[in-house]
Formats: C-alpha cells, sequence, structure tokens
C-alpha cells in the first residue's frame, strides 16, 4: 500500500508516507501556518521518495479534534488530493493517534483546546472507551483508578488538570503529540480493509462548535476585553 498522511491538528503539522509499511515523516517550519506548509511538504516528501501524487492509493488525514482552522486544512488537502485522483480518504480522530503514540494500554488524552478548555478521551488498547468531549481543566472526567498514562499538552497549558492527575495517581507525559505518522499507522489496517470514503464525505470533526470566546465570556474567565 501506498498513501499519504496529513496532520494539522495543532500547530505542529506533519505529512507522512506510508510505503509497505514503511513510513517516512516530515515536519512543518515552526511558526509558520499549515495552510502554507502542508502541501509544499507534502509535495517535497514525494519528490524524495521519486513518486507523485497520481502514484498514491489513499488520502489519510487527523480529522480532529483540534484547531479549527488546521482541521480545514488538512481535510481540505486531503479532499483536493483524493477528488483529483479518484482517491479514497481516511480520516482518523486525533485524539486516537496519541493515543496510539502513547504506546501503552490505558491512555487518558488531553489535548490543550484553548478556550481555557481540554479536549479529553480515554483509550484502551487504542480503542475508545468514553465519548471524546471537551471540559474545563477542573471538570475533566478522570478514570477511576491510577492505572492509566495521561499524556498530551493540556497537562502543561492547565496546573489545575495536571495536579487532579497526580493526585489520582496517574503517569503522566506531556510531550506525546498528534504526528501524521500516527495517522498513517492507524490509516493502513482500514485501507486494507477498504474502508475509506468518498472525498466529499470527508469532514472535520470539531467536537465544539465555538471559534473564540464574546468579551463577557473572556471577562468571565478573568481574560481582557
Amino acid at each position: 500500500m501506498l498513501f499519504l498522511a496529513l496532520e494539522s491538528s495543532t500547530d505542529a503539522g506533519s505529512v507522512a508516507l506510508w510505503r509497505d509499511g514503511e513510513v517516512s515523516e516530515r515536519h512543518c517550519p515552526p511558526g509558520q501556518p499549515s495552510s502554507a506548509t502542508l502541501l509544499p511538504l507534502a509535495s517535497a516528501l514525494l519528490q524524495e521518495a521519486g513518486i507523485g501524487f497520481a502514484d498514491l492509493e489513499a488520502i489519510a488525514f487527523a480529522a480532529g479534534p483540534g484547531s479549527f482552522t488546521g482541521l480545514r486544512v488538512a481535510c481540505g488537502v486531503a479532499q483536493g488530493l483524493a477528488a483529483a485522483r479518484n482517491l479514497p480518504v481516511l480520516p482518523v480522530g486525533t485524539l486516537e493517534t496519541m493515543a496510539h503514540a502513547a504506546n501503552a494500554a490505558r491512555v487518558a488524552v488531553c489535548l490543550d483546546a484553548r478556550m481555557k478548555e481540554v479536549y479529553f478521551g480515554l483509550f484502551v488498547d487504542g480503542v475508545s472507551v468514553s465519548p471524546v468531549g471537551v471540559y474545563a481543566p477542573d471538570q475533566v472526567p478522570l478514570p477511576e483508578t491510577g492505572d492509566w498514562l495521561a499524556v498530551g499538552n493540556a497537562l502543561s497549558a492547565y496546573p489545575v488538570l495536571h495536579e487532579r492527575l497526580a493526585a489520582r495517581g496517574l503517569a503522566m507525559n506531556p510531550d506525546v503529540a498528534p504526528t501524521a505518522a500516527a495517522v498513517a499507522a492507524l490509516a493502513a489496517p482500514r485501507l486494507a480493509r477498504g474502508e475509506g470514503i468518498d472525498p466529499a464525505l470527508a469532514v472535520p470533526v470539531y467536537v465544539r462548535d465555538k471559534v473564540a470566546l464574546t468579551v463577557a465570556e473572556r471577562l468571565a474567565k478573568g481574560g481582557k476585553a
């Protein structure tokens, strides 16, 4: 199998090429928007591998949750590349990729949702066992026991969440982030099972419907107008 994977759920975007089980990954330059870097980076990766977009069998992408703009970029690029070549698209959950990258049996994924909120989900052996939701850091529904690994940048962004997890006895790794390599690893067996979808049906998974707080909401949370 030969397919491209795209990830831009956070500021650290990346692309990966899956070729019969081997993965090559490149990361977007820091400080530049994924809208300007994701497609050129994918083109460069394919060129390095000596292949073209016409050689691909599918396009996978991280569907969310995450940055609204980043999710739209990855979805739009995936749709454009796939539709032009009549290829299937494989959406993969962002938190699912982080659980995969954590390499642990029981993972609590905590991704900074901005606006003083956290995208949160529980995964056992890579399978979601709780609905992915968005919560205030002091309202995240913690697992009952400490036999979990908590991962994601929300652990560093919100001290109250870190303290709650530590009190429950969870191990923590804030450095685990969504990557295109993890998207590719999860998409490969789905492509083999024929689970790709029509590009027109691919949509981002936002989880919440608000992009920003109102002035009143910012003031209520202690921010500035």
